[in-house]
């Protein structure tokens, strides 16, 4: 080889270390440099509570803004400011870059796995009907709802119970979308539904402000799992993920996980009791 050849091999070796070298970080390496810069996270929530709530003053609360916004610091991420989503937007507006995370009760199935990267579980809970008092039609599963042709259920739209009823059989008819809480419960006192679903501490919390005598609670609803969540996060961001899970291990372990969850209903145990690899993979 002629030292001509070994210089032009040379230079072109050190251009293209130099190429390399410009080329900027990927997404996933720098999310989170980019969320500490900016100060604050961007959730996607429902404000439901004890999963989520907004205060009259807009400050963001519930068990799952809580624990991200608790992470977050400890990532170094001052704060989480919140927008207030329907479940079936929520996925579709993560990938489209409207939100960093969800923190909302999106509860992990193996379809929404597929569609983001979740932390590890923080909110367990099963599901509950809202009812008429004394529960006329005798309404205790989604399937009595689908074998009864007069039932109608309302639930959140692109939520779990949603997919819940529809699987047990309910005609599209017969599911009726419910933007929020109160517009489900309002829509059940006026005879305009016959069930509304939520998870049971979002029920018993709606059951609880309203304060009406004529509404009950069936919990758990008969054959319905029970569900846990994680923060979904975009695919692409697993190191942010994977950044969001050691934290949130170590809050888990030194208790204030508890703390933080138990106060809202919340059982740590139960989200201390399972994985996301286990969650991802039910049927």
């Amino acid at each position: 080889m002629s030292m001509r050849t070994f210089l032009k091999m040379a230079a072109g070796a050190s251009a293209l270390m130099a190429l390399v070298a410009a080329v900027p970080a990927s997404a996933d390496d720098s999310k989170l440099e980019q969320l500490k810069a900016q100060g604050f996270a961007r959730v996607a929530i429902a404000n439901e509570p004890p999963f989520t709530a907004v205060a009259a003053d807009g400050k963001v609360s519930g068990a799952a803004p809580d624990v991200a916004r608790e992470v977050f610091k400890r990532l170094g991420v001052a704060d989480i400011v919140a927008s207030i989503s329907e479940y079936g937007a929520m996925i579709p507006g993560l990938q489209a870059g409207r939100h960093d995370v969800i923190t909302a009760g999106l509860f992990m199935k193996p379809e929404r796995c597929a569609a983001v990267a979740y932390s590890e579980p923080v909110l367990c809970d099963a599901e509950a009907f809202a009812l008429k008092k004394g529960n006329p039609l005798g309404l205790k599963s989604y399937k009595d709802i689908a074998d009864n042709p007069d039932a109608k259920i309302g639930a959140p739209g692109g939520g779990t119970e949603e997919k819940l009823a529809l699987e047990a059989g309910v005609p599209r008819d017969r599911v009726i979308v419910v933007p929020d809480g109160q517009s489900g419960l309002k829509m059940l006192q006026d005879g305009r539904i016959d069930a509304y679903s939520l998870p049971v501490l979002s029920i018993n919390d709606l059951i609880a402000k309203a304060n009406d005598p004529g509404i009950e609670v069936v919990a758990p609803v008969e054959g319905a799992p029970v569900y846990c969540d994680g923060a979904a996060f975009r695919k692409g961001d697993e190191a942010l993920r994977d950044a969001f899970d050691v934290e949130l291990a170590k809050l888990k372990e030194s208790g204030e996980f508890a703390k933080i969850i138990e106060p809202y209903g919340f059982s740590a145990k139960a989200a201390m009791s399972t994985t996301r690899e286990k969650l991802c993979a039910a049927k």
